[in-house]
C-alpha cells in the first residue's frame, strides 16, 4: 500500500534537444582550417604590406630620385594596417555570429562551449588565443597543447582551458 503522505514521485529523464548536435570536428578540417586562417591573415595584411612597399617604391622614383625609405615603409604599413583592420572586422564579425574564424566558416566548422551553448568573442579571445599565446613561452606548451588533439573528445589544450569545442557547423 503506497504511503499518502510520501512525496511524488515522478520519474526524470535528461532531453536532448534535437536541433543541437555537437558532432566534433575531425581533426584533419581543424589543421586545414588553421593553414587557410594563416593564409587568409597574410593575403589581407602581408601581400597589401608588400604591394605597398612596390607601389610606393614605383611612384616615388623619378628618373634620378630614390624612395625615401620612411615614405615607402609609411605606406606599406598604412596599406597593410588597412587589412589588418578589414581581417579583424570580418573575424569579429563571423565569431560574434556563429563561433567561427573566416575559414572556420569555409570548412563548415565552428566553436561552442563544452556544453553546446554558444561561445563569446571574450572567451574566443582571451582564453583560446591569448591565454594561448602567453603560455606559448613555456617551454614544449605548442607541441603538448598539438598533441591533446588525439584524445577522444578531440580537444587541443587550448579548448580544455576556454571550456570548448570545435564541432561540425
Amino acid at each position: 500500500m503506497a504511503n499518502p503522505y510520501a512525496p511524488p514521485q515522478a520519474v526524470v529523464a535528461d532531453v536532448v534537444d534535437p536541433r543541437i548536435e555537437n558532432t566534433p570536428a575531425e581533426r584533419g578540417t581543424r589543421l586545414a582550417a588553421a593553414i587557410v586562417d594563416s593564409l587568409i591573415v597574410g593575403a589581407m595584411v602581408g601581400v597589401p604590406i608588400f604591394a605597398g612597399l612596390v607601389v610606393s617604391g614605383i611612384t616615388s622614383t623619378g628618373p634620378d630620385a630614390r624612395p625615401s625609405l620612411n615614405a615607402v615603409m609609411l605606406t606599406a604599413i598604412g596599406i597593410g594596417a588597412i587589412g589588418c583592420i578589414a581581417w579583424c572586422w570580418l573575424t569579429i564579425l563571423f565569431v560574434l555570429r556563429n563561433g567561427q574564424s573566416i575559414a572556420k566558416k569555409l570548412l563548415h566548422i565552428k566553436v561552442v562551449r563544452s556544453d553546446g551553448s554558444p561561445v563569446s568573442l571574450g572567451r574566443i579571445f582571451w582564453l583560446r588565443n591569448v591565454a594561448n599565446v602567453a603560455l606559448r613561452l613555456v617551454p614544449f606548451y605548442g607541441l603538448v597543447d598539438l598533441l591533446f588533439i588525439f584524445g577522444e573528445q578531440r580537444q587541443c589544450l587550448h579548448d580544455k582551458i576556454a571550456d570548448t569545442i570545435v564541432v561540425k557547423a
